[in-house]
């Protein structure tokens, strides 16, 4: 998915399918990240986690940076583009969000990666109505204020999880 995304939202000019595909990524590598530490510490899990987390924020960061410079000098995205790839996105993020939400509460790294599909979730709602929004009107800064909002999202789920990371550590050294 994160390949189809970044290579829709490049063709049809959409920040928020490019901000969505990237976080795409991030998420596989949480996955790969989180099944590394299955069986291993309490420590290692929370190095994990906090692993998963920087990755998070430095992928939030950096959506914001490109919001910023499609505003400057980007092209109106393809709405059609949009709602189409954002809809197949939701469809596989609503499937993992429900396999992972048995097992969410279990151990830091698992929910970390819980997180991060949370917040694909609600990005590809975002990338669907900012694709509407552009069919009706035209105006590419629904797309743009999708993948602020995505980026800021991002940033914020990035944080919480460092948070969790800290804390299960702090627990582990007690």
């Amino acid at each position: 998915m994160f390949v189809a995304e970044v290579t829709a939202g490049v063709i049809a000019n959409s920040t928020g399918l490019i901000a969505d595909g990237l976080d795409m990524l991030a998420d596989a590598s949480a996955y790969a990240i989180a099944l590394a530490a299955v069986g291993r510490s309490a420590r290692f899990k929370a190095n994990a986690a906090t692993l998963s987390g920087g990755l998070l924020l430095v992928l939030g960061i950096g959506v914001l940076v490109d919001v910023v410079r499609r505003i400057v000098s980007g092209e109106p995205p393809e709405g059609v583009w949009m709602l189409a790839v954002a809809a197949v996105a939701l469809a596989v993020n609503a499937t993992v969000l429900r396999l992972l939400s048995k097992q969410r509460k279990d151990e830091v790294h698992i929910r970390a990666t819980w997180i991060f599909t949370r917040a694909d979730v609600v990005a590809n709602i975002g990338v669907i109505l900012a694709g509407v929004a552009v069919l009706l009107t035209g105006i590419r800064y629904f797309d743009l204020a999708v993948g602020a909002a995505i980026g800021v999202y991002v940033a914020k789920e990035a944080l919480e999880i460092l948070s969790e990371a800290r804390e299960a550590r702090a627990a582990d050294q007690h």
